[in-house]
């Protein structure tokens, strides 16, 4: 059995946060930087998710609301630290958020080539939407 608390992240994990996702998390993103993590914390307070263990980091996922749409992103657990439910245990934390929100649908950003999180993704109840294709732009600053 394990110790496990979930709680919002603030600023002061933000450091924390970005080196813990240089071991437990795939790819990168634009916003992986002390810049984009601390807006996300200003901005939505309880977005960011961080799960730990005898106070520290195993797990974390980004459950962003928009007021129309339920996004999930960063879903990351520690390599020695998976299949021991710490990824259930977030994904849960983030659906009661959406909740009360007043979100209906969670959608979830996963790499096409992580086949290893299809499979976790699966497992919770997500399936993937093929007729959906995700298009970006990065935006100047």
């Amino acid at each position: 059995m394990i110790d496990l608390r979930i709680r919002a992240a603030t600023c002061e994990d933000v450091d924390g946060v970005l080196a813990f996702w240089k071991t437990a998390a795939e790819g990168t993103s634009i916003s992986d930087d002390r810049e984009g993590v601390e807006r996300l914390v200003a901005r939505d307070p309880g977005a960011l998710l961080l799960a730990e263990e005898a106070g520290e980091p195993v797990g974390t996922v980004i459950a962003g609301f928009d007021g129309w749409r339920c996004h999930l992103y960063r879903l990351a657990v520690r390599p020695d630290r998976r299949r021991l439910g710490i990824g259930s245990a977030l994904l849960a934390a983030a659906e009661e958020r959406f909740v009360r929100l007043g979100g209906r649908r969670a959608d979830a950003m996963v790499l096409t080539r992580n086949e290893r999180a299809h499979h976790a993704w699966r497992a919770a109840g997500y399936g993937s939407e093929e007729h959906w294709r995700r298009w970006v732009k990065p935006l100047a600053r």
